[in-house]
């Protein structure tokens, strides 16, 4: 996406990869939307850190940063050329630590455990073949991600109609992928075609995705919006403010379309089947779950309880980052991250493949191989 810095604007991929360096370049989404950077990370375990603590977050952009932090890994065994029982504990030792930075999303998984088999069937004779070919997959996994965003844009811009009022959870947006997004690909895509609506961007504590990313992003592609509390979404649907519904997603239970999204997807949900509104959730297949058979058995993630008892940001007075603790400090907190939505309150799955029901996702097995 094209994005104003020093008052030009360029165009960024959220997660890249620096060659030369053997670096995992990201977009530092701690930063924004106050500073805009882009972070050099040079070894796997770094990268996995950068995962763990979101700098990069969002399902296909820490799908993407595995497997560039694969690649990585992989492109720095110094233990020789050979194949060895040495060679292949390292390369489970770099899976498994970046497997494990973000338990929820099943994107890094599907990323890692599609690479590593093709690599262990490919019968390369090298480590430095086995690079070459993973930073290929690498490559492969971010440019599908891109292509999928692409494709779900414009299968979800058919439901935009003029004048809307579209509500959106968290970041779905190219911050969260590694180009165009989920939720807002049909947003671009139908903004990009003419058609004129306007965004709610819920500011989603603790981390205030929406309020720093999403909202950040609509700006820079001059879509017009405005954040709102998170508890202002109900009332604002009883005013008939909402014609529509559209959040990511970190996980979608294929076999049976429970979806994993970020803490308060759920109440939405809620929300809009008491208020009549459709309620659509956008994910590249990647985000497809083929393991798991219930959305109990998904780990949801619990995170610092810094991230409610305080928040961060730039200070009015001195222009400086600052964090604040807004939480009585003797109280427990508990930070949960994820919630599950049942299929019964999606009205359907916009996919790069098209629109479908929850019940239906069964029929995409394969594709997303």
């Amino acid at each position: 996406m094209n994005v104003l810095v020093n008052g030009r604007r360029e165009a960024y991929r959220t997660v890249s990869f620096d060659s030369a360096g053997n670096r995992v370049l990201l977009i530092d989404q701690k930063l924004l939307p106050h500073d805009f950077e882009v972070a050099g990370f040079g070894t796997y375990r770094e990268t996995a850190v950068a995962i763990r603590d979101m700098t990069v977050r969002g399902a296909g952009a820490i799908g993407a940063a595995a497997a560039y932090g694969f690649a990585q890994g992989i492109r720095a065994w110094a233990g020789g050329s050979g194949i060895s029982d040495g060679f292949m504990e390292y390369v489970d030792d770099v899976f498994r630590t970046l497997g494990e930075a973000r338990p929820t999303a099943v994107d890094p998984m599907n990323a890692l455990r599609w690479m590593r088999k093709v690599l262990t069937d490919s019968g390369l004779g090298s480590t430095e073949e086995w690079g070459v070919r993973a930073l290929d997959l690498a490559d492969q996994f971010a440019d599908e991600d891109v292509a999928h965003c692409q494709a779900i844009g414009g299968h979800g811009a058919s439901l935009i109609r003029e004048g809307m009022n579209i509500l959106t959870h968290c970041n779905a947006g190219w911050l969260a992928f590694v180009d165009y997004g989920s939720a807002t690909a049909p947003m671009y895509s139908a903004w990009d075609s003419g058609t004129k609506f306007h965004v709610w961007c819920d500011e989603t504590r603790p981390r205030l995705q929406g309020a720093a990313l999403t909202a950040w992003e609509l700006h820079n592609h001059g879509v017009p919006h405005t954040v709102i509390a998170d508890n202002a979404a109900g009332f604002l649907m009883s005013q008939g403010k909402v014609d529509m519904v559209i959040t990511g997603s970190d996980r979608v239970i294929a076999r049976t379309g429970e979806v994993a999204n970020k803490i308060g997807t759920f109440t939405k949900a809620v929300l809009a089947h008491y208020h009549k509104i459709p309620f659509y959730v956008a994910i590249p297949l990647s985000t497809l779950d083929w393991e798991l058979s219930s959305g109990a058995a998904i780990p949801i993630e619990e995170r610092a309880g810094e991230e409610v008892y305080s928040v961060n940001g730039i200070s009015l007075r001195s222009g400086a980052r600052e964090s604040v603790r807004v939480a009585n400090r003797e109280s427990r907190v508990s930070n949960y991250g994820f919630d599950i939505t049942p299929p019964d309150l999606i009205t359907g799955i916009i996919t790069p493949k098209g629109i479908f029901n929850p019940s239906e996702l069964g029929g995409l097995e394969g594709l997303a191989d």
